[in-house]
């Protein structure tokens, strides 16, 4: 079975600490809707995060 994941949306956003929880609240109550949900620094500025939206 080959499972294909399409990015919906990235945008770039000010760091903060507790984004990984707005991540891990949207990941655990939208994947029965086939939603994932990604956050990671960007590599030139440590102080910007990339948000993304995946569908799976």
């Amino acid at each position: 079975m080959e499972s294909k994941i399409e990015v919906l949306s990235t945008v770039k956003i000010q760091h903060s600490p507790d984004l990984y929880r707005i991540v891990d609240a949207l990941n655990r109550t939208l994947k029965q809707k086939d939603l994932m949900f990604g956050l990671a620094l960007d590599q030139g500025d440590k102080n910007t995060a990339i948000f993304t939206i995946y569908r799976t």
